[in-house]
């Protein structure tokens, strides 16, 4: 009977959202165990999360649901009291220091080179995709690359350093097609190891080393810097450190381009689920947070948003990392599979209910004399 009680008023809740408990559309949800209504009820989106990981319950269009969901503001009725230790938590997190920064690397970016370069493009870009002439992932993350040289200006022989440089796809990008000198930093080993093989032969240079480990007497200045999908993992505390590290290796005719995803509140923590399982300690900057770190350090010369491309790109990730599990499930497991399935379709509802935004800013130390014309 306390099961009764508990489903009536999740189904209440969803009902705001128009989804039904084991009802026969797509986005419906089909429970499996009636612990769940208990669970979620108690524990919100991580009681939502950890309980589809556990099969408790399934959707067969997870990415509507969960877009339905947060149209609904559903996740801000459900807020359990944990969220407040979780809040306590990130907002002590946040003030970490490079050491580590490195367990992100771990954590996440070093679980296999296997399962990314199934997932992901030819050249192996773990960050959003531009569509506006793109058909294809291929030439949606190549069309990326080649906006963001465009709005860079990169001409051949300058020195360009990467923050967060992944598999040293847009290194390589960079050196082969522009003729670059790169520099890419990453906080992990992984990467790493891949992105000097794929780099091989090309004046591109990967370090293991976090932002704030950059010397300026021994890096020395850059004509362009860039960084693509690392700022989520930088930390409110730290988006200043980050802004003035970068102003100190910029030439003072430099450009900055920075790449990330962005959320709709200034906030110091990110969704607990998240935290746990995909990404711990991340966090989604504001436009306000952003505008703040970079004040008296910059000229703010352009500000592109494009989230809804993510989706996509969430999308054909999905579909590479599902085609590609028969091989896949070799190494990892059921339970991986579901939390994988879970982040990218989860993602891909957050960016089509315009929750998160997908932002590239560029900066300048002192202004382009004449004023910046931005590509697109």
């Amino acid at each position: 009977m306390a099961h009764d009680g508990l489903r009536r008023r999740l189904e209440e809740l969803l009902s705001l959202a128009d989804v039904k408990i084991d009802g026969d559309r797509p986005w419906d949800l089909h429970v499996h165990d009636d612990r769940l209504y208990a669970r979620v009820l108690a524990h919100g989106r991580l009681g939502l999360g950890e309980s589809y990981m556990d099969g408790w319950w399934d959707c067969e269009q997870l990415d509507e649901l969960v877009r339905r969901l947060l149209d609904a503001e559903l996740d801000e009725q459900v807020r359990p009291r944990r969220d407040l230790l979780h809040l306590i938590r990130a907002t002590l997190t946040s003030l970490r220091g490079p050491v580590d920064a490195f367990h992100i690397g771990r954590h996440h970016y070093d679980i296999g080179n296997d399962l990314y370069r199934s997932m992901l493009d030819e050249r192996m870009i773990y960050s959003c995709g531009y569509w506006r002439e793109a058909t294809t992932l291929d030439e949606a993350q190549e069309a990326k690359l080649d906006l963001v040289c465009r709005k860079l200006g990169l001409r051949r022989g300058m020195r360009v350093l990467d923050i967060g440089c992944g598999w040293g796809g847009t290194a390589r990008y960079a050196a082969e097609r522009y003729g670059a000198s790169v520099v890419g930093i990453t906080v992990s080993g992984e990467q790493v190891k891949l992105s000097r093989e794929l780099c091989a032969g090309l004046d591109v240079h990967i370090r293991y080393q976090d932002y704030r480990e950059l010397d300026q007497g021994r890096d020395g200045t850059f004509d362009r810097v860039l960084s693509l999908g690392m700022f989520e993992h930088v930390g409110c505390k730290n988006y200043r450190t980050f802004m003035q590290t970068v102003r100190r290796h910029l030439k003072e005719k430099g450009l900055f381009l920075l790449h990330t995803i962005g959320g709709l509140h200034s906030a110091s923590r990110t969704d607990p689920w998240i935290d746990r399982y995909i990404f711990p300690n991340s966090m989604l900057p504001s436009a306000r947070q952003i505008a703040t770190s970079v004040e008296g350090l910059f000229v703010m010369e352009d500000w592109h948003s494009f989230g809804p491309d993510y989706d996509r790109t969430l999308m054909c990730w999905h579909r590479n990392f599902e085609e590609a599990w028969p091989v896949l499930k070799d190494r990892y497991d059921e339970r991986f599979h579901r939390m994988w399935r879970y982040y990218l379709l989860g993602f891909a509802g957050s960016f089509r209910a315009r929750r998160n935004q997908l932002w590239q800013v560029v900066l300048s130390p002192r202004g382009v004399p004449g004023g910046y014309v931005a590509p697109r």
